[in-house]
């Protein structure tokens, strides 16, 4: 029978001492301690991560059912879901600035373009055609910027019509350029009815690079109303001839059948974009307008053409500050230099803008009295820079000087008998 140890006497207990060996541990300095500590943390941390990693593909792999999904392209539908709603809230913030124009043009017959490229206005008809275009609001007061080609020379009975379906026709003419290589013109509604007009915001057109997502908005075949295409910048830079649409006869340039323009340094985009569509943004996903859809190529798909906005900003705050539409105006003729005319011509640069020599009396390099002429530039004078900025393939002197106004003086590289040198210049003006 056992004994209970509470009975048991002082004499019946006995005491076990055990006796512990002590482990000397050598005391580390300050700099030891800190490497541990330090080889501790990072040992922690790659631990976490290697959980967090298994946990994080493990959640991924599975949707809330517990089915089993590929995550990648769990990731991919994201993506598209995220693109398509924020085209979709381009489309409602941009489309509220874009307009449908309608005009009548008078022509005296109709004709087949023959060029590869075409602009977007559409037309109809010989004698008086419909034409319909596209046109973005720049202006709270109702200014608007569009293409030339959709309010030539001799168009009438001008209307647009807003986003939301209300048509307004007391719509003037502000002015159009008169300079071949610039399809640009302004209109302004006189009379809003009430509705309120938002202007579009505007963009930096020399931040984009090609690869960048763009959105195209116009009027479609001139009625299908803020049509929404969205696409890439293929490139930049591009010269072309652009002549008037298939069938769509005369009227768009206001001269004869077969006209045609040379149009250079645009934005070429494979967004979809047809007939219909000149004059309208083209948008970053920023919501900004970066271009102005211009031309299409007819002999190919989804091979379109935008003026850079920054092309025209010059233009276009002039307009808002004065209300009237005239070009700066430097007075000469010149040649866009590639490698190809600079060797043919034997030059030491490769782009600019050639005066060329000429014997002509009726068309000098150099017109008489003009800016140019007073400012000392000469016959074989190549144009290397406008304040700094060089011309290349995508910029053109014209397309620089356009950023200004009548009456800036702008700074010009000059390579003369292979000497560089600096020749500044108060611009003049021309009508638009």
């Amino acid at each position: 029978m056992e004994k209970d140890s509470d009975n048991l006497t002082n004499k019946d207990k006995k005491t076990y001492t055990i006796t512990v060996p002590t482990i000397k541990v050598p005391k580390l300095k300050n700099e030891h301690r800190a490497k541990l500590r330090y080889l501790l943390i990072v040992i922690v941390f790659i631990l976490l991560g290697i959980l967090s990693g298994f946990g994080g593909a493990w959640l991924e792999s599975r949707n809330s059912s517990g089915t089993i999904i590929n995550g990648s392209l769990s990731n991919q539908k994201k993506i598209v879901t995220s693109d398509s709603q924020l085209i979709s809230e381009i489309a409602k913030t941009v489309g509220q600035s874009v307009v449908s124009i309608n005009d009548t043009i008078n022509s005296g017959g109709s004709s087949t373009s023959s060029s590869g490229f075409g602009f977007f206005g559409l037309t109809q008809g010989p004698v008086q055609e419909q034409a319909a275009g596209t046109g973005i609001i720049i202006s709270s007061n109702g200014l608007i910027i569009t293409n030339r080609h959709v309010v030539p020379a001799g168009a009438s009975n001008v209307s647009v019509t807003l986003s939301n379906g209300v048509q307004l026709k007391n719509v003037s003419v502000v002015g159009r350029s008169s300079n071949p290589s610039l399809d640009i013109a302004f209109l302004k509604i006189n009379n809003a009815k009430g509705q309120k007009l938002v202007p579009a915001v505007i963009g930096n057109s020399s931040q984009m690079q090609v690869g960048d997502p763009v959105v195209a908005i116009g009027n479609a075949l001139g009625q299908f109303q803020n049509t929404v295409t969205s696409g890439i910048i293929s490139g930049y830079g591009r010269n072309i001839t652009a002549s008037s649409s298939s069938g769509s006869g005369t009227g768009l340039f206001g001269s004869s059948a077969g006209s045609s323009e040379n149009l250079s340094d645009l934005f070429q985009t494979d967004a979809a974009i047809n007939e219909g569509n000149s004059g309208g943004p083209l948008v970053n996903l920023n919501g900004q307008v970066i271009g102005i859809n211009t031309a299409i190529a007819g002999n190919a798909q989804n091979i379109g053409f935008a003026i850079p906005i920054n092309d025209v900003k010059g233009l276009i705050s002039q307009v808002l500050k004065t209300g009237k539409f005239v070009l700066p105006y430097l007075g000469i003729r010149y040649i866009p230099l590639t490698p190809d005319v600079a060797n043919q011509y034997k030059l030491s640069v490769q782009f600019g803008a050639f005066i060329a020599p000429t014997n002509s009396t009726s068309q000098p390099s150099i017109a008489s009295g003009s800016p140019a002429a007073n400012a000392g530039l000469q016959p074989g004078d190549v144009i290397t820079a406008v304040n700094g900025t060089k011309i290349n393939e995508s910029n053109s002197l014209d397309s620089l000087l356009y950023q200004y106004q009548p009456g800036d003086v702008v700074h010009l590289s000059v390579l003369r008998n292979n000497k560089y040198i600096n020749i500044n210049v108060k611009l003049g003006s021309i009508g638009g």
